[in-house]
């Protein structure tokens, strides 16, 4: 039996083919109702053969019940290659907490930085939402952080609270901002403060 050095540090990794499994159907029923054709399971289940393993499992199960949904499957270190080279070829992503945790942020930047970059955190009857950086406590009251993705995180909120009317004005308002490129905060490299882009956007939803 090897031992374990005594200089070794040892980090438990949990992965429940429960909590799996519900994941992935929240994956799939969330292509389902946007539209999206295509689900790609994100794993290392070659190393982490027993944790990733059973994620892998789980997910393979579960895309055999939407034969109408694309289902494929990307080693983590893989996947973040092609999302640079080809982002177009995926539509939903499923992953671990862990693995999704920094291809969030590897697909924020890709699509302007973090301040445009929103999740939300769903549960079966309650949900939070938030933009994926958190808080910012070392630029309060400056009024220099890009709103954007704590608009577009209250535009989440809407639509799971099941106004997708207005969610769908939210987006086309946000879009629009950025499009003009008139009111830009310091890291899409304009000089507007917080709240100028905040007002911008809500003008267009008056």
């Amino acid at each position: 039996m090897a031992r374990i050095p005594p200089d070794a540090a040892i980090s438990i990794r949990s992965i429940t083919r429960r909590a799996s499994l519900r994941i992935v159907e929240a994956a799939f029923e969330y292509a389902l109702k946007n539209g999206r054709r295509k689900v790609t399971a994100v794993h290392k289940a070659n190393v982490l053969r027993a944790t990733d393993g059973v994620f892998l499992e789980a997910a393979q199960e579960v895309a055999r019940r939407y034969p109408q949904i694309q289902f494929d499957t990307a080693n983590v270190d893989a996947i973040c290659m092609w999302l640079l080279k080809n982002p177009a070829s995926y539509e939903v992503i499923v992953t671990t907490n862990l693995f999704g945790d920094i291809l969030s942020d590897l697909c924020a930047q890709m699509v302007g930085g973090m301040g445009f970059a929103y999740s939300g955190n769903i549960g079966t009857n309650y949900a939070v939402f938030e933009p994926t950086h958190g808080s910012a406590p070392k630029y309060a009251g400056q009024y220099k952080v890009n709103p954007l993705a704590t608009i577009l995180a209250a535009m989440m909120m809407v639509d799971w609270l099941g106004d997708a009317s207005t969610a769908a004005a939210i987006h086309r308002a946000v879009a629009r901002v950025v499009a003009a490129g008139q009111v830009r905060t310091y890291d899409m490299g304009g000089s507007a403060s917080t709240l100028d882009v905040a007002r911008a956007v809500a003008a267009l939803l008056e």
